[in-house]
């Protein structure tokens, strides 16, 4: 039996010591678009200028319809909204969808607090623990850290810059496929390669789906920035595997509206609905503001969204242009979205990012940009690589090319081309 100072003793050890963080806590990744977010913020203070070349974040304005809806809120109480979101909001989405021919009804849309949200409520509600998901990389990051906290395991089937992400054979994904695997997961167009699956692709994919019966997560939300005139083939529009497909979906890239938090998790399956809603009552309700400025957006004139597109047309050509003329530097020709990935001259791209943002600057600036290695699960892959996101005007966008340059001529760790 301890003695009275014994047991104060150990006492006052157990509370100098901490607690261990979670084995899911260590596991869940650094986001590759924020981790080096306070180099650059110190490189600011310092008076550096930013080209912020990272995020999604589109630096085009937010439709006047939104931004009006908001400004008469005349409510006297900020209250709940429905646990799925409002009953008009999703009505007018009805409305919405049908323009790409997906024909739905309100009840097959939850409202969300922003796609991130609608990802993890599908991988919570269809996924146990151990679950695998096949996933084609380089793949959004955040991917990862949802499957972290559903439990589940992320299993990779890689494309190559060199063969500009296609995807490969209907055999390499049956390589995958054991008794674990649940789902396929796909982002069309693709954060972050740009890439658009063709027709053949994404038959290809329902075959699968509909063979081992998986379900088929799509995240769709770029599908108004599609540059090459090929079709925008929707998970939704393939035919014999209604009930296996959840479609994923936000305003925040549409309608430059990243802070209002507003997405949409879309499905036929009643169950997978019913699961779904259990996880949005236990948060209550998606944002109340941002349901009112998301449905108000869907009221802004067409011209509206044909300037965006335009202008997303004029950065692409003027980045990736800019890009290949740089020596050492190669990026395929994004098909939508308003990303690349491009390979540079240098030993360790995160490595170089880094040294951007604190021992390098031209003429007072310098450049962000996001490691690719980070959307990538494959030890060693993308290590000389970086997503580009084209969410700065032009003007930037070519001084940021311009500065890139000089970074890559001052590298240390400059390899030979």
């Amino acid at each position: 039996m301890l003695s009275l100072h014994e047991f104060r003793t150990n006492k006052n050890k157990k509370r100098k010591d901490m607690p261990k963080i979670s084995v899911r806590g260590q596991e869940m990744p650094e986001s590759p678009i924020r981790k080096l977010a306070p180099l650059a913020f110190e490189a600011k203070n310092r008076g550096i200028h930013v080209y912020h070349l990272n995020i999604g974040q589109p630096d085009l304005p937010t439709p006047r319809a939104a931004i009006d809806a908001i400004r008469h809120i005349d409510r006297t109480v900020l209250e709940y909204s429905p646990s799925q979101g409002y009953l008009s909001y999703r009505e007018k989405l009805v409305g919405y969808y049908a323009k790409y021919h997906i024909n739905l009804t309100a009840d097959d849309i939850i409202i969300t607090s922003g796609g991130s949200e609608a990802v993890l409520f599908a991988f919570l509600s269809c996924l146990n623990p151990g679950d695998e998901i096949i996933v084609p990389e380089p793949a959004y990051a955040n991917y990862m850290a949802f499957a972290i906290s559903a439990g589940a395991v992320i299993r990779t089937i890689s494309t190559t810059i060199e063969e500009g992400f296609s995807l490969p054979k209907v055999e390499k994904f049956e390589e995958l496929i054991n008794e674990r695997t649940r789902a396929i997961l796909i982002c069309n167009p693709n954060n972050p390669t740009g890439y658009l699956y063709t027709r053949r692709e994404m038959n290809q994919i329902r075959d699968l789906v509909k063979k081992y019966d998986l379900y088929l997560f799509s995240d769709e939300v770029y599908r108004e920035f599609i540059y090459t005139g090929s079709p925008y083939i929707s998970a939704c529009h393939l035919e014999g595997i209604e009930n296996n497909v959840v479609l994923i979906d936000s305003v925040s890239k549409r309608y430059s509206e990243c802070g209002i938090r507003i997405g949409a998790l879309i499905t036929k399956n009643v169950e997978v609905r019913k699961a779904v809603m259990k996880f949005c009552q236990a948060r209550l309700s998606p944002p109340l503001i941002g349901q009112i400025a998301a449905e108000a957006s869907l009221d802004e004139p067409e011209e509206y969204g044909r300037e965006v597109y335009d202008e997303y047309v004029e950065r692409r050509k003027c980045l990736i242009d800019g890009l290949n003329r740089i020596p050492g530097v190669y990026s395929p020709i994004p098909m939508g979205a308003f990303y690349t990935v491009a390979k540079l001259p240098v030993d360790d791209a995160e490595e170089f990012c880094a040294w951007c943002l604190k021992d390098f600057d031209y003429e007072g600036e310098t450049v962000m940009m996001a490691p690719a290695a980070g959307f990538y699960t494959t030890p060693g892959s993308g290590k000389n690589e970086v997503r580009i996101a084209y969410v700065l005007k032009k003007e930037d966008l070519i001084r940021a090319l311009f500065v890139l340059r000089k970074a890559l001529e001052a590298y240390p760790g400059r390899v030979a081309e």
